[in-house]
């Protein structure tokens, strides 16, 4: 039941958009920017984006030494590069719209912990360094043995270390509060609270149906293009589209006298991340402890990575430091067969930009222009 007002002046948009992480909020921008006098309407079923935007230990990152190498282990060359250049695409594009003090940006480098497994990376670095120089225009691994001591590492994770030169970390909260500022200084409409149920297209739009939570009932909004943006959420309005959520787990200490940490860390493939923010630990990862457990939607703690993450911390992270844990919870990540994003038109009026490998802060921005600029060649 709506009132004429609300059918006037609220029920038809230009562009919606179904998700306002990074991606959808980007992409609200880049219309805006580049359509300037049409509307454009964000829709998000929580108070915040549900899955990894808001969620995510704010890394700047391209992939590590190991998940570069492990990633040409199923991928061409071609491929590997191409995905490091968008991430690096990616982070200029963000970076050079928000500004690095909005977002908190320092570049205080990226090192990667090396196991006794793992040592046969460092005979690579320089075929690395190689296939991607292109992009980078320098040596983007280097060794960096002599800082073990300084950070203070201990474990068997810590037998070697690698400087990413090229990444850096940024604060998460602040680049999301960034992005939703700058969309609505360019009058992007966000509506929290919204939860798509369905769509329907036909030859002169779409009819997209939005749960009211306090009305119960299904407003009926009308767009001129649908954009898809809720990565590992997809397949609730994509069913077909071949996406593969991955839960990350996070933990963060309070903050730590002395601590000798600063810029981001990985090992393990990338599949373990730590950073320092704030005088404090951030510490996530270990989905490849439990892969099917993590393949999931449902926002919660996993008991087994979590004593896993207190474990490294304990004896890898902060040897023979006192510290408590402040904060623990969990992120929606999503994947897929290749690690490729999604961003193309799903059908005449409905296009998407999703699945984004765990890497949306670097690929976000990059994702979102390309398909603005798929969306402006069709309409």
């Amino acid at each position: 039941m709506l009132s004429y007002w609300e059918q006037e002046s609220f029920s038809f948009y230009d562009h919606i958009i179904v998700g306002s992480g990074i991606v959808g909020l980007s992409l609200a921008i880049e219309l805006r920017e580049r359509m300037p006098q049409q509307r454009v309407l964000v829709l998000e079923r929580g108070l915040l984006p549900t899955g990894a935007s808001t969620r995510n230990a704010g890394f700047a990152c391209m992939g590590s030494a190991t998940e570069l190498l492990d990633d040409l282990e199923r991928n061409s060359e071609e491929e590997v590069v191409s995905l490091f250049a968008a991430r690096r695409e990616g982070l200029v594009k963000l970076r050079g719209r928000l500004g690095d003090e909005r977002i908190g940006y320092r570049a205080n480098g990226s090192h990667e912990l090396i196991s006794d497994k793992e040592y046969d990376a460092l005979n690579r670095l320089a075929y690395l360094n190689d296939l991607l120089r292109p992009v980078t225009g320098k040596d983007a691994f280097v060794p960096a043995n002599g800082r073990i001591s300084e950070f203070g590492f201990g474990g068997a994770y810590a037998r070697a270390l690698i400087e990413n030169t090229c990444e850096g970390g940024l604060h998460t909260g602040m680049m999301m509060r960034a992005l939703t500022d700058m969309a609505l200084t360019l009058g992007v409409e966000i509506k929290t609270g919204a939860e798509v149920k369905n769509y329907e297209e036909d030859d002169k739009g779409v009819n997209v149906a939005v749960q009211d939570p306090f009305r119960k009932e299904v407003w009926p909004l009308r767009c001129a293009a649908l954009s898809i943006c809720t990565n590992a959420f997809t397949r609730s309005l994509l069913p077909h589209e071949e996406v593969t959520p991955g839960r990350g787990q996070v933990l963060i200490t309070d903050p730590v006298p002395g601590l000798k940490l600063r810029g981001v860390y990985h090992f393990d493939k990338g599949y373990y991340y730590f950073r320092e923010i704030n005088g404090r630990v951030l510490f996530g990862g270990g989905r490849n402890m439990d892969i099917e457990g993590e393949t999931t939607t449902e926002i919660a703690l996993n008991e087994q990575i979590q004593a896993d993450l207190d474990d490294k911390l304990r004896n890898m992270i902060l040897p023979y430091t006192t510290y408590t844990v402040a904060q623990r919870w969990a992120g929606i990540m999503a994947f897929g067969s290749v690690r490729k994003p999604i961003v193309r038109a799903i059908s005449g009026r409905v296009y998407g930009a999703f699945r984004m490998g765990g890497m949306g802060v670097a690929l976000g921005s990059d994702a979102a222009a390309r398909l603005a600029g798929i969306i402006a060649q069709s309409m």
